[in-house]
């Protein structure tokens, strides 16, 4: 049985792809969960690895949940409410607390349809590239349930409230380019360049220094929940670490030199 997480390493670039198409790459499924964290923190303890790219195998990136074990009430969906309520935290929860640690930057290379979960998951990383073959689709309501993996922190944060707000109480479906007009993807490429056109970004962010790269996402992410004053607090705390980088001597060099 293959890994259901893929990780390949090109120089400071690693893809992770999510390797389950016959379950539609459902990330309920606590294998992948614990191979996401291991990546997670094989990645941070790596400086060489300075930017990862996650997509998934076949013609879709996620559908989220594996609905035909909720309609089964196989595994976790066949507990008590009490017991449930633990199995999500310990479970699908446990995916974007792992993201939210992942230091380096995170491509999503959405090279399908990304559902209920799914959709959540593209909308944890930083930065979006769709195939003009993907779609998205906050469909929780529409089987009668709520995001349950921290969608409606994400999708708001994305697209605006409003714009959350529709998807997530329709749970309609939206193509690429309508997400691309919402903000939700950044660009939308040929289906045949996904890769290449994000392995492009990845390279225009992996020739920065390391440890900038780091600080720097980590100062974006203390934007999003944190106030001016935190967000200046900590950016007074990491720029004498930036300024004592021997990388940010050798850039000093270079300019110079020009």
């Amino acid at each position: 049985m293959s890994a259901p997480l893929d990780v390949t390493t090109t120089g400071p670039t690693q893809v992770w792809t999510i390797t389950m198409p016959e379950v539609g790459n459902a990330i309920t499924d606590l294998g992948f969960i614990a191979a996401l964290e291991a990546a997670v923190d094989a990645a941070n303890a790596d400086t060489a690895v300075r930017a990862v790219i996650l997509t998934g195998a076949g013609n879709i990136f996620s559908a989220g949940g594996n609905v035909k074990e909720m309609a089964d009430r196989e595994g976790m969906f066949g507990l008590a409410a009490l017991a449930q309520r633990r199995a999500y935290i310990d479970g699908i929860q446990r995916v974007p607390r792992a993201l939210g640690r992942l230091e380096v930057p995170l491509i999503a290379a959405v090279n399908g349809a990304a559902v209920g979960a799914g959709c959540d998951l593209a909308m944890m990383c930083d930065i979006r590239v769709a195939s003009e073959k993907a779609s998205f689709a906050e469909s929780f309501v529409q089987l009668g349930l709520i995001p349950g993996d921290g969608g409606t922190w994400f999708l708001p944060r994305a697209v605006g409230y409003e714009r959350a707000a529709e998807l997530t109480l329709t749970g309609d479906r939206i193509d690429a380019a309508t997400a691309q007009q919402w903000g939700m993807v950044s660009r939308v490429v040929p289906h045949e360049d996904l890769l290449t056109e994000a392995h492009t970004l990845a390279d225009r962010i992996a020739k920065n220094p390391p440890h900038a790269l780091r600080m720097a996402k980590r100062l974006l992410q203390e934007s999003r929940a944190g106030s001016l004053e935190s967000t200046l607090g900590m950016a007074a705390a990491m720029q004498p670490l930036a300024h004592r980088d021997p990388e940010h001597d050798q850039r000093l060099t270079r300019w110079r030199s020009r």
